[in-house]
């Protein structure tokens, strides 16, 4: 549907349905509108980020990233020390509690963790098993975590793994990963009530919540909804049958504000656009991508400005560097491929291809700024056919190797550092597909990153690392995200700097 048309088709049916109230501030329910299909309620079995919002609603982890300054700060776990470089001792709130009743302890905690590096079915697995040497119990309300290197980026993983009750998945050997798919027994400050997947879940407050960062949440019902069509949204959220939705677009949303009806933000987001470049010729013999002058030209040709300006709105910026600017250890001072298209044909006929040639662009999202991209990169003479699908296609093309240059996104979710995006970097089939340049020196400097504690050594081997994916142009980086919302006049809302939404906090007006 025309952004024209889901414009049209949303203010005609809140003329249809001025007064058209579902649930509101008089019994407390407060409604939600998720685009994608919640399928099942398990965190660990899910990517996306609305199983992360879901996540943070029913579940806990040990850490959690304060809203205020987005770091990270102590959330099932009461306090912890740095025992060594390898070494954290951590202990553990008494008065957390399951959705049950039953108390959180140390069992709990070791339990969970040794499922998740064990049992490789869930989504969590590869990542902790890559840095995790071992957990172990040292009291009642204590365990010990020792790492097989300094990991920088454990307390996001803490933050990540939501701690399951023991015994729940079943033991090693005879894992159920469906235990918690359609009923959770969580953590977190609110508790399921029912279930239809893909259709919607509905949430009560947890009354027993022991608070922490998140803070004791003031809305007692919640229903998040699964609505595939913003237009859809759109109009459910003019006559009442929402009070919320999100990704929504610049001129969409001040649409809408305009009616009087409904509350526009359009802040600032972790995610950041790019295109990855086949350099190291995956994709088989006559790839033009292997050679530098045409990724260097893809590079020019490509104006960033004018899309992110333009296409993304609000905040969205150019970048240049493989990362979000705003983020710890992206460093800024890499080689800038300004818009040049006139640059980018010279750089296309040093290579030998003067009339341009083919390419293959694939694309799962934002089809108008991969639209846009293929006609810069037509305008200087490569002819891009715009596979443009779902993410699984994708996934599927890359994982089998076909694939010469692909449109993604990486959205760090609450995670401010770049030890996050750097994970694209694996050059290990067998952790990830997703490096596409065949230069090793890549994954040693920004996995290296990951892997000491100390900071200034960080932030020289992000600033190697980066410099030469701009010098080799391995990456077309592309431009940072605006995260756009659009809330019911009756709700309190307001957008966090990493545009992550904290469900939990929204208060009635």
């Amino acid at each position: 549907m025309s952004k024209l048309k889901s414009l049209i088709l949303t203010l005609l049916i809140s003329l249809m349905f001025p007064i058209n109230v579902f649930a509101d501030k008089s019994d407390d329910t407060f409604v939600a509108a998720f685009s994608r299909e919640l399928t099942q309620l398990d965190y660990h079995y899910g990517t996306k980020t609305e199983f992360l919002i879901l996540g943070d609603m029913i579940d806990s982890g040990l850490f959690y990233v304060n809203r205020e300054d987005l770091s990270y700060v102590p959330d099932i776990a009461s306090d912890y020390k740095i025992v060594d470089d390898t070494t954290i001792d951590i202990n553990l709130r008494k008065n957390a509690k399951f959705h049950d009743g039953s108390n959180v302890t140390a069992d709990d905690v070791v339990y969970t963790y040794n499922f998740i590096v064990k049992n490789e079915k869930n989504r969590r697995s590869k990542k902790i098993k890559g840095w995790m040497e071992s957990i172990e119990k040292t009291g009642t309300h204590s365990v010990r975590f020792k790492s097989k290197y300094p990991y920088a980026n454990l307390f996001n993983d803490l933050y990540r793994i939501k701690i399951r009750k023991n015994g729940i998945m079943g033991t090693e050997g005879n894992w159920n990963d469906s235990a918690q798919l359609n009923e959770l027994n969580g953590t977190g400050p609110y508790k399921v009530v029912s279930f239809d997947p893909g259709v919607e879940v509905v949430l009560v407050r947890n009354d027993d919540y022991y608070g922490g960062p998140k803070g004791k949440p003031a809305i007692k019902n919640v229903i998040i909804r699964s609505i595939p069509d913003m237009g859809t949204q759109q109009a459910e959220l003019m006559s009442g049958g929402i009070h919320w939705m999100y990704n929504v677009k610049k001129d969409i949303g001040e649409a809408m504000a305009k009616t009087g009806k409904a509350d526009y933000q359009l802040g600032p987001s972790l995610r950041v656009g790019f295109l990855v470049l086949d350099a190291g010729g995956y994709s088989g013999e006559g790839n033009p991508i292997t050679k530098l002058d045409v990724r260097r030209a893809m590079n020019h040709a490509i104006n960033r400005d004018s899309i992110a300006k333009n296409l993304i709105g609000g905040p969205a910026k150019a970048v240049h560097t493989a990362c979000n600017p705003v983020v710890f250890g992206c460093f800024q001072d890499v080689k800038k491929y300004e818009y040049n298209p006139e640059g980018a044909k010279k750089l296309l006929a040093k290579a030998g291809y003067p009339n341009g040639f083919d390419l293959d662009l694939w694309s799962y999202r934002d089809k108008e700024a991969a639209q846009a991209m293929a006609e810069d990169l037509g305008k200087v003479g490569i002819k891009v056919n715009l596979k443009h699908g779902k993410l699984s296609a994708l996934n599927k093309a890359r994982k089998n190797r076909e694939i010469r240059a692909y449109f993604g996104t990486w959205g760090s979710t609450a995670s401010p550092d770049t030890a996050t995006i750097s994970n694209i970097h694996w050059r290990d089939p067998a952790k990830g597909d997703r490096n596409l340049s065949g230069d090793p020196k890549v994954n040693e400097l920004m996995l290296g990153a990951e892997q000491t504690l100390d900071v200034e050594k960080r932030k020289s081997l992000y600033a190697q690392g980066l410099k030469l994916i701009a010098d080799q142009a391995y990456w077309v980086p592309l431009w940072s995200y605006s995260e756009g919302v659009l809330s019911s006049k009756s709700i309190d809302f307001k957008l966090d700097p990493d545009g992550y939404p904290r469900l939990w906090n929204i208060t009635w007006k």
